[in-house]
């Protein structure tokens, strides 16, 4: 599988909440930080897909834009859905990925905290 399938493959098991799929895709020690936040690990990421799932309806990601890398993938895409208050959710997402021995091992995600802030509020 190539890198940038393995993103996709990634992408689609969160937004389906397939956990499973998510964990066989990743390595155990998966480190992924948010705008260069405290790194969390795949437990935590597990957890925070979750808590989005269920306050947001229609979660998806759409308009992916990937790019294999030697050592992973870049992905753009826009994250979608609706808020709890009813408002849209739309957030563009930049993802920058290492994969080894084709698991993902490492996930930095740089996101506009400004557009965020009804989705940060809504997992209070």
């Amino acid at each position: 599988m190539t890198n940038a399938e393995i993103a996709r493959q990634l992408f689609a098991a969160l937004a389906g909440q397939d956990e499973a799929a998510v964990r066989g895709l990743c390595s155990p020690d998966l480190k992924v930080r948010q705008n260069n936040g405290p790194p969390m690990s795949l437990g935590s990421l597990l957890k925070f897909n979750r808590m989005v799932g269920k306050a947001v309806t229609g979660f998806r990601y759409e308009d992916a834009v990937c790019s294999a890398t030697e050592a992973g993938f870049v992905e753009e895409h826009a994250v979608r859905g609706t808020l709890p208050d009813g408002k849209p959710l739309e957030l563009a997402v930049c993802v920058v990925a290492d994969v080894k021995d084709g698991k993902v091992t490492i996930v930095r995600e740089y996101v506009d905290t400004a557009a965020s802030a009804g989705l940060s509020a809504a997992l209070r």
